[in-house]
Protein backbone atom coordinates (compact mmCIF):
# COMPACT_ATOMS: atom_id res chain seq x y z
CA UNK A 1 0.00 0.00 0.00
CA UNK A 2 2.37 2.63 0.94
CA UNK A 3 2.79 6.24 0.13
CA UNK A 4 0.69 7.91 -1.75
CA UNK A 5 0.90 8.50 -5.76
CA UNK A 6 0.08 11.93 -7.62
CA UNK A 7 -2.40 10.40 -9.79
CA UNK A 8 -4.35 9.43 -6.27
CA UNK A 9 -3.80 12.32 -4.70
CA UNK A 10 -5.66 14.40 -7.52
CA UNK A 11 -8.37 11.90 -7.96
CA UNK A 12 -8.55 12.25 -4.32
CA UNK A 13 -8.24 15.89 -4.16
CA UNK A 14 -11.08 16.05 -6.74
CA UNK A 15 -13.83 13.80 -4.99
CA UNK A 16 -13.45 15.77 -1.43
CA UNK A 17 -14.18 18.68 -4.23
CA UNK A 18 -17.12 17.51 -5.47
CA UNK A 19 -18.20 15.97 -1.87
CA UNK A 20 -17.91 19.49 -0.47
CA UNK A 21 -19.49 21.11 -2.98
CA UNK A 22 -22.40 18.89 -2.50
CA UNK A 23 -23.03 19.49 0.75
CA UNK A 24 -22.93 23.24 0.19
CA UNK A 25 -25.71 23.25 -3.04
CA UNK A 26 -27.02 20.04 -2.31
CA UNK A 27 -30.08 19.43 -5.13
CA UNK A 28 -28.36 21.34 -7.87
CA UNK A 29 -24.94 19.34 -7.76
CA UNK A 30 -27.44 15.96 -8.10
CA UNK A 31 -29.24 17.12 -10.72
CA UNK A 32 -26.09 18.25 -12.58
CA UNK A 33 -23.69 15.40 -11.59
CA UNK A 34 -25.09 12.15 -11.02
CA UNK A 35 -25.68 9.94 -13.62
CA UNK A 36 -29.60 9.52 -14.37
CA UNK A 37 -31.57 6.99 -16.85
CA UNK A 38 -30.40 8.56 -20.27
CA UNK A 39 -34.60 8.79 -21.23
CA UNK A 40 -35.05 10.89 -17.78
CA UNK A 41 -34.98 14.85 -18.73
CA UNK A 42 -32.35 14.83 -15.65
CA UNK A 43 -29.46 13.19 -17.85
CA UNK A 44 -26.50 14.94 -19.23
CA UNK A 45 -23.82 13.04 -21.48
CA UNK A 46 -21.50 14.42 -19.19
CA UNK A 47 -22.88 12.58 -16.18
CA UNK A 48 -21.05 9.25 -17.47
CA UNK A 49 -17.87 10.56 -16.11
CA UNK A 50 -19.29 13.27 -13.11
CA UNK A 51 -20.76 10.87 -11.06
CA UNK A 52 -17.67 8.77 -10.40
CA UNK A 53 -16.62 12.07 -8.23
CA UNK A 54 -20.14 12.15 -6.58
CA UNK A 55 -21.11 10.33 -3.20
CA UNK A 56 -23.73 10.12 -1.56
CA UNK A 57 -22.54 10.43 2.13
CA UNK A 58 -19.75 10.38 4.28
CA UNK A 59 -19.05 7.00 5.15
CA UNK A 60 -19.52 6.62 1.06
CA UNK A 61 -16.56 8.82 0.31
CA UNK A 62 -14.05 7.54 3.01
CA UNK A 63 -14.62 3.69 2.16
CA UNK A 64 -14.35 4.72 -1.71
CA UNK A 65 -11.24 6.87 -1.20
CA UNK A 66 -9.17 4.72 1.72
CA UNK A 67 -10.16 1.56 -1.32
CA UNK A 68 -8.85 4.12 -3.75
CA UNK A 69 -5.29 4.62 -2.24
CA UNK A 70 -5.32 1.64 -0.86
CA UNK A 71 -5.51 -0.51 -3.43
CA UNK A 72 -5.12 1.72 -6.45
CA UNK A 73 -1.36 3.07 -5.08
CA UNK A 74 0.78 -0.41 -5.57
CA UNK A 75 -1.21 -0.01 -9.30
CA UNK A 76 -0.21 3.24 -10.21
CA UNK A 77 3.49 2.41 -8.94
CA UNK A 78 3.56 -0.99 -10.98
CA UNK A 79 1.48 0.58 -14.05
CA UNK A 80 2.60 4.50 -14.13
CA UNK A 81 0.31 7.54 -13.91
CA UNK A 82 -1.45 7.82 -17.51
CA UNK A 83 -1.81 3.48 -17.78
CA UNK A 84 -3.32 3.70 -14.05
CA UNK A 85 -6.03 6.65 -15.23
CA UNK A 86 -7.05 4.99 -18.59
CA UNK A 87 -7.45 2.04 -16.15
CA UNK A 88 -9.80 3.71 -13.85
CA UNK A 89 -11.59 5.85 -16.09
CA UNK A 90 -12.17 2.99 -18.30
CA UNK A 91 -13.33 0.63 -15.34
CA UNK A 92 -16.14 3.09 -14.18
CA UNK A 93 -17.47 3.97 -17.39
CA UNK A 94 -17.99 -0.25 -17.98
CA UNK A 95 -19.89 0.17 -14.29
CA UNK A 96 -21.91 2.83 -15.82
CA UNK A 97 -22.53 0.71 -19.05
CA UNK A 98 -23.83 -2.25 -17.42
CA UNK A 99 -25.69 0.03 -15.17
CA UNK A 100 -27.34 1.72 -18.03
CA UNK A 101 -27.88 -1.53 -19.39
CA UNK A 102 -29.79 -2.68 -16.26
CA UNK A 103 -31.96 -0.30 -15.86
CA UNK A 104 -32.86 -0.51 -19.86
CA UNK A 105 -33.86 -4.00 -19.22
CA UNK A 106 -36.44 -2.75 -16.11
CA UNK A 107 -37.82 0.17 -17.82
CA UNK A 108 -38.47 -1.57 -20.89
CA UNK A 109 -40.35 -4.43 -18.87
CA UNK A 110 -42.13 -1.91 -16.69
CA UNK A 111 -43.11 0.35 -20.26
CA UNK A 112 -43.86 -2.92 -22.57
CA UNK A 113 -46.70 -4.02 -19.84
CA UNK A 114 -48.10 -0.76 -19.41
CA UNK A 115 -48.39 0.05 -23.36
CA UNK A 116 -49.47 -3.62 -23.88
CA UNK A 117 -52.13 -2.32 -21.53
CA UNK A 118 -53.03 0.85 -23.73
CA UNK A 119 -51.43 3.52 -21.85
CA UNK A 120 -49.51 5.66 -24.69
CA UNK A 121 -45.70 5.81 -24.11
CA UNK A 122 -45.72 9.64 -24.18
CA UNK A 123 -48.52 9.86 -21.35
CA UNK A 124 -46.27 7.34 -18.80
CA UNK A 125 -43.46 9.60 -19.98
CA UNK A 126 -44.76 12.89 -19.01
CA UNK A 127 -46.02 11.45 -15.40
CA UNK A 128 -42.93 9.79 -14.49
CA UNK A 129 -40.85 12.44 -15.98
CA UNK A 130 -43.01 14.67 -12.75
CA UNK A 131 -42.07 12.39 -10.13
CA UNK A 132 -45.62 11.11 -10.60
CA UNK A 133 -47.47 7.45 -10.90
CA UNK A 134 -50.41 5.25 -11.04
CA UNK A 135 -51.21 2.90 -8.10
CA UNK A 136 -53.13 1.28 -11.30
CA UNK A 137 -50.28 0.21 -12.95
CA UNK A 138 -49.78 -2.38 -9.88
CA UNK A 139 -52.87 -3.70 -10.80
CA UNK A 140 -51.08 -4.30 -14.75
CA UNK A 141 -47.88 -5.34 -14.20
CA UNK A 142 -47.19 -6.27 -10.52
CA UNK A 143 -45.42 -4.92 -7.82
CA UNK A 144 -42.05 -5.57 -8.58
CA UNK A 145 -42.61 -4.63 -11.93
CA UNK A 146 -43.37 -1.29 -11.55
CA UNK A 147 -41.09 -0.74 -8.76
CA UNK A 148 -37.90 -1.25 -10.73
CA UNK A 149 -39.55 0.33 -13.94
CA UNK A 150 -40.16 3.52 -11.80
CA UNK A 151 -36.20 3.22 -9.79
CA UNK A 152 -35.04 2.69 -13.15
CA UNK A 153 -35.85 5.55 -14.21
CA UNK A 154 -36.12 7.91 -11.48
CA UNK A 155 -33.00 6.67 -9.19
CA UNK A 156 -29.89 8.72 -10.22
CA UNK A 157 -26.76 6.65 -9.66
CA UNK A 158 -23.34 8.76 -7.84
CA UNK A 159 -19.70 7.13 -6.67
CA UNK A 160 -16.43 5.74 -7.38
CA UNK A 161 -17.22 2.18 -6.51
CA UNK A 162 -17.81 0.94 -10.16
CA UNK A 163 -14.35 2.13 -10.82
CA UNK A 164 -12.43 0.86 -7.40
CA UNK A 165 -13.81 -2.82 -8.30
CA UNK A 166 -11.98 -2.80 -11.31
CA UNK A 167 -9.33 -1.30 -8.84
CA UNK A 168 -10.13 -4.42 -6.39
CA UNK A 169 -9.76 -6.68 -9.47
CA UNK A 170 -6.44 -5.98 -10.84
CA UNK A 171 -4.91 -5.52 -7.65
CA UNK A 172 -6.28 -8.98 -7.13
CA UNK A 173 -4.56 -10.46 -9.98
CA UNK A 174 -1.30 -8.56 -9.90
CA UNK A 175 -0.94 -9.26 -6.24
CA UNK A 176 -3.28 -12.42 -5.39
CA UNK A 177 -1.33 -13.58 -2.34
CA UNK A 178 -1.10 -10.13 -0.94
CA UNK A 179 -3.04 -10.31 2.55
CA UNK A 180 -5.91 -8.27 3.39
CA UNK A 181 -6.71 -7.06 7.58
CA UNK A 182 -10.59 -6.47 7.22
CA UNK A 183 -12.59 -5.26 10.44
CA UNK A 184 -15.14 -7.49 10.25
CA UNK A 185 -12.65 -10.47 9.90
CA UNK A 186 -10.49 -11.35 13.19
CA UNK A 187 -7.55 -13.02 10.43
CA UNK A 188 -5.74 -11.86 6.91
CA UNK A 189 -7.18 -13.30 4.30
CA UNK A 190 -5.77 -13.39 0.54
CA UNK A 191 -6.58 -11.27 -2.24
CA UNK A 192 -7.37 -13.78 -4.27
CA UNK A 193 -10.06 -15.01 -2.05
CA UNK A 194 -11.52 -11.84 -0.80
CA UNK A 195 -12.10 -9.71 -4.13
CA UNK A 196 -14.54 -12.67 -5.76
CA UNK A 197 -16.31 -13.51 -2.87
CA UNK A 198 -17.03 -9.68 -2.40
CA UNK A 199 -18.06 -9.36 -6.35
CA UNK A 200 -20.08 -12.30 -5.96
CA UNK A 201 -21.99 -11.04 -2.96
CA UNK A 202 -22.70 -8.12 -5.39
CA UNK A 203 -24.05 -10.16 -7.88
CA UNK A 204 -26.70 -11.93 -5.28
CA UNK A 205 -28.12 -8.96 -4.46
CA UNK A 206 -28.38 -7.57 -7.68
CA UNK A 207 -30.55 -10.85 -9.16
CA UNK A 208 -31.91 -11.44 -5.86
CA UNK A 209 -32.54 -7.69 -4.57
CA UNK A 210 -31.32 -8.74 -0.91
CA UNK A 211 -28.63 -6.56 -0.13
CA UNK A 212 -26.07 -7.55 2.45
CA UNK A 213 -24.58 -4.54 2.27
CA UNK A 214 -27.75 -2.13 2.66
CA UNK A 215 -29.91 -0.63 0.15
CA UNK A 216 -29.21 2.16 -2.49
CA UNK A 217 -26.26 0.18 -3.48
CA UNK A 218 -26.06 0.11 -7.43
CA UNK A 219 -24.80 -3.52 -7.18
CA UNK A 220 -24.50 -4.09 -10.80
CA UNK A 221 -22.65 -1.19 -11.35
CA UNK A 222 -19.87 -2.59 -8.99
CA UNK A 223 -20.07 -5.76 -10.84
CA UNK A 224 -19.68 -4.24 -13.99
CA UNK A 225 -16.47 -1.91 -13.23
CA UNK A 226 -15.01 -5.47 -11.98
CA UNK A 227 -16.47 -7.21 -15.13
CA UNK A 228 -14.78 -4.36 -17.43
CA UNK A 229 -11.39 -4.74 -14.75
CA UNK A 230 -11.19 -8.31 -15.90
CA UNK A 231 -11.81 -7.87 -19.17
CA UNK A 232 -9.12 -5.13 -19.64
CA UNK A 233 -6.09 -7.30 -17.22
CA UNK A 234 -7.06 -10.63 -19.20
CA UNK A 235 -6.13 -8.57 -22.24
CA UNK A 236 -3.22 -6.91 -21.25
CA UNK A 237 -1.36 -10.29 -19.74
CA UNK A 238 -2.94 -12.21 -22.85
CA UNK A 239 -0.99 -9.66 -25.14
CA UNK A 240 2.16 -9.78 -22.77
CA UNK A 241 1.94 -5.53 -21.62
CA UNK A 242 0.64 -5.88 -18.27
CA UNK A 243 3.49 -4.49 -16.85
CA UNK A 244 4.54 -2.24 -18.89
CA UNK A 245 4.33 1.52 -17.77
CA UNK A 246 2.38 4.44 -19.61
CA UNK A 247 4.33 7.37 -18.09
Amino acid sequence: MGRITETIKHLLIINVLFFVATQLYGEQMYELFSLYFPKNEHFQLWQIITHMFMHGGFMHILFNMYALWAFGSPLEQMWGRNKFLFFYISAGLGAALIHIGVNYYYYNAGMNALMDAGIAESSILEIINNGQYSTDWYNIAGRSTIDNFLSAFNTPVVGASGAIYGILVAFGMSFPNSELFLIFLPVPIKAKFFIPVLIALDLFSGVTGYSLFGQGIAHFAHVGGALFGFLMMWYWKKNQFNNNRWN
